[in-house]
């Protein structure tokens, strides 16, 4: 399949607003699609390779900058292989490995397909076609029901494999299995502990950590612990693969949080938790198989006992189970005095629904806001198109000049995308780079909340905003009056 197909269909995408043409198009490419090329394809249409990182950086991208071609000629498959060559590279030259493949790549494709594959390198495809879209548009290319599909992409943990197989008319009924990452139940969120309760009845409440979302499965001796977006990280976590080797069952699938601690037995930050060397203990929550049934589809209360029964008080998080708003509330100011994030609400008749952000947990935890000044913005996609819309963000430094700490394009009601690309223009300074980012004057101060900052070496301030999203614009301040950089830093501070 040329790559050619799959840049026209993301453009296509990009340019309804209408999900059922979005489905539409998206079922006539994969129709199309060889089978062994299917999780490929599907990596491209969702701006996520199946090899998962790649090593690339924005500098790299950058750097790789080179005419483009006048016709078209890259396959699927070479830059399938080129991405398997990128997440190979490592130790001495890997860099000069990366630039030469990537070098290679670009001098065959056109400029519509360099500034595609930029995108879905970089993380940056935003073209409304996310999980949902394209698994609606696997099940209708397939003649599939969705619901089928859906349910082998959670338990699968892939939208790829899922999607292959649907395409080639194989059994969607899969299970659950240990040693086969299951795709995460995620959280909504609420204002406030009572608010929660509110919406989830009679619930667990649990400590929210600020640490590493693992699932952890063991099959007899194999151990394996994956993370958050499903990578495999066993070799690199021998004390976690220590614990689940431990325990008096041994076949089982966890879902936890992986937390480094100092010597106090205080949270370590974040980025701290995540650095190489940090020593993770474990606090898990539930549990979706044991011994040899399956629990994904009972309710938490019953998954709850089952992990009370079979983990040890150590390894498991504080949690009560009430609806009383009032006990509740003391018990989340509890967990934010310990120095976590804040909590998380679950009804108790909750089942696991993998993959989704189910409406019956709840997450809790204080929101910060810092004023910032936009230094830049992208150029919108899909129902976006012709609005300034991804914003740079910059904090006030020392010299007075701005220092860019993220971007965000999170909290734009269509109102502020018309304003903001009204004023954003009128304080354009040339032409938009790559056609796509228009760097302006430094005026215009924004109120961005974050969930935290974390260290950073790709921006010049060391810091990055975490989970950023625009709240509304200060047209009261000047950008003299935006937060500082300092300020910025000193969220990284760890709580507690």
């Amino acid at each position: 399949m040329q790559y050619a197909l799959i840049v026209d269909v993301s453009r296509r995408v990009a340019a309804t607003p209408k999900r059922s043409e979005k489905v539409a198009a998206l079922a006539e490419v994969l129709r199309g699609t060889p089978p062994a090329e299917v999780p490929t394809v599907v990596g491209l249409l969702l701006g996520a390779p199946r090899q998962g990182r790649l090593g690339v950086g924005w500098a790299t991208l950058r750097d790789a900058a080179v005419v483009p071609a006048a016709t078209s000629e890259v396959t699927v498959a070479e830059l399938d292989a080129a991405f398997d060559a990128l997440a190979a590279a490592s130790g001495d030259g890997s860099q000069r490995a990366r630039d030469e493949v990537l070098a290679g790549v670009f001098a065959r494709l056109t400029a519509d397909e360099q500034q595609h594959l930029r995108r879905v390198i970089s993380g940056e495809l935003r073209q409304g076609a996310n999980d949902g879209v394209v698994t609606d548009a696997v099940a209708k290319a397939a003649g599939a029901p969705v619901a089928a599909v859906r349910r082998a992409v959670m338990l699968l943990g892939d939208l790829g494999v899922a999607a292959r197989r649907a395409l080639a008319g194989e059994s969607l009924d899969v299970g659950l299995t240990p040693l086969v990452a299951v795709q995460p139940m995620l959280a909504g969120t609420a204002a406030s502990v009572t608010e929660a309760l509110a919406l989830t009845g009679p619930a667990s409440v649990e400590w929210k950590l600020d640490g590493a979302r693992v699932q952890v499965h063991r099959r007899g001796d194999d151990v394996r612990v994956f993370t958050r977006s499903l990578r495999d990280v066993s070799a690199g976590v021998p004390e976690l693969v220590a614990v689940a080797r431990s325990l008096p069952v041994d076949r089982f699938v966890l879902d936890g949080e992986a937390l480094g601690l100092d010597e106090d037995g205080s949270p370590l930050a974040f980025q701290d938790t995540m650095s190489a060397g940090t020593v993770l203990r474990p606090f898990f929550f539930d549990v979706l198989h044991l011994g040899d049934t399956s629990l994904i589809d009972e309710p938490l209360h019953v998954r709850k006992a089952a992990l009370v029964d079979t983990l040890p008080p150590a390894l498991l998080l504080p949690t009560i189970d009430t609806d009383d708003a009032a006990l509740a509330e003391q018990f989340g100011a509890q967990a934010l005095a310990a120095g976590h994030e804040g909590v998380m609400v679950k009804a108790l008749e909750s089942p696991y629904q993998a993959g989704r952000r189910g409406a019956t947990w709840r997450k809790v935890k204080p929101v910060h806001t810092f004023d910032l000044v936009v230094l830049a913005a992208e150029w919108g996609h899909g129902r976006r198109t012709g609005w300034l819309s991804n914003l740079h963000l910059g904090a006030r430094g020392d010299d007075g000049a701005f220092v860019m700490v993220g971007k965000t394009f999170k909290g734009l009601t269509d109102e502020l995308l018309r304003w903001q690309t009204v004023e954003l223009t009128a304080r354009a300074l040339g032409a938009p780079e790559d056609g796509y980012v228009q760097y302006v004057r430094p005026e215009l101060v924004v109120e961005i909340a974050v969930d935290g900052v974390q260290r950073s070496r790709r921006y010049p301030g060391g810091v990055a905003l975490r989970f950023a999203r625009v709240r509304r614009y200060r047209p009261d301040k000047s950008p003299a009056e935006a937060d500082t950089i300092e300020r910025v830093r000193n969220l990284l501070t760890p709580r507690g």
